[in-house]
């Protein structure tokens, strides 16, 4: 996927007001309609320039393009960093059909979630307000233990002038315990306002995990290795395994190799359908920098038939 300069594609600074945006579209329009224009290409030109227009002068997805920074070029390969959109807080998203670019950034934002949309104000008409829809970054350990947490979401508005601002919008929390990735938090009540007498729409909070040093996510399901001692895994044994003070054992059966992998069935994240844990086996050895462990190798060099290359000679 190529990454696509919006500002370019409608030729505009970085900077420009929302009037400006508008400006530079109707002249391009004019330009490359396919109904008028009798320049090479008009159609996939006025394509872009709608999928450039739809970016920018939507307050919401202008203010979350806007953090991907100044460092990518037209044409780069191209792939959304990480969690790129965590902390903002959205209402629904137009879903027209343009590019692969447009697609990965803004396809899923909204998706599902409008209730109602805008509506003219009269007097005596009632409404609900819209849901919005935040993802949310988590600690792995919240969902072991559950907690109360202060989150704060960015939220995009237009000023006076034309110029995207961010708030912050600060919420307590809590994680229930067995949250899992992808989950949807609903805070009844925190979303967009209705009109008259409509209740106001919710938040919903779609979480997500920080990255862990020593554990790797997938669903409700925890990936992690287990370093282990040459003699633990030879002659086998009980050995503890730290995930977060859960006092958890495992049973290393005799003869375990590097590599190896022990699945620890409804061991992951507490879930309601809970995950399982997989261990990844990783025999490390003890540094031969004393005397004594020297002598120790020594002795087993001597008195083990032991050849780990031999399976790998023609």
């Amino acid at each position: 996927m190529q990454y696509k300069d919006y500002y370019q594609i409608l030729g505009v600074n970085r900077d420009a007001v929302l009037a400006d945006i508008k400006k530079a579209y109707r002249k391009l329009a004019r330009k490359y309609h396919p109904d008028i224009s009798k320049e090479a290409d008009a159609e996939s030109h006025m394509k872009e320039i709608n999928e450039a227009y739809a970016v920018l002068s939507d307050t919401e997805k202008r203010a979350a393009y806007d953090q991907l920074g100044r460092s990518y070029r037209p044409g780069q390969e191209f792939h959304p960093p990480p969690n790129w959109d965590a902390g903002f807080e959205f209402s629904s998203t137009d879903t027209a059909d343009f590019g692969d670019f447009f697609s990965q950034l803004f396809g899923k934002m909204g998706a599902g979630r409008g209730r109602g949309g805008p509506f003219e104000s009269q007097a005596g008409f009632h409404a609900p307000g819209e849901d919005h829809h935040a993802k949310v970054l988590l600690d792995i350990a919240d969902a072991f233990n559950g907690a109360a947490r202060q989150i704060s979401l960015r939220v995009p508005r237009m000023d006076a002038s034309g110029h995207v601002v961010l708030d912050t919008r600060t919420l307590n929390i809590k994680i229930p315990k067995g949250v899992y990735e992808g989950q949807i938090i609903r805070l009844a009540g925190q979303g967009a306002p209705g009109m008259g007498k409509g209740k106001s729409g919710d938040l919903l909070l779609e979480v997500h995990f920080n990255p862990h040093p020593r554990l790797r996510v997938d669903g409700s399901n925890l990936h992690m290795s287990l370093p282990v001692t040459p003699w633990e895994a030879a002659l086998g044994g009980m050995v503890p395994v730290n995930l977060f003070d859960t006092g958890l054992k495992v049973r290393i059966p005799e003869g375990t190799q590097s590599g190896q992998q022990l699945r620890l069935r409804g061991k992951g994240i507490p879930s309601a359908t809970p995950g399982d844990l997989l261990l990844d086996i990783q025999v490390l050895l003890p540094p031969a920098n004393t005397a004594k462990a020297k002598a120790l190798y020594e002795t087993m060099a001597r008195e083990l038939a032991f050849d780990p290359r031999a399976q790998h000679r023609s």
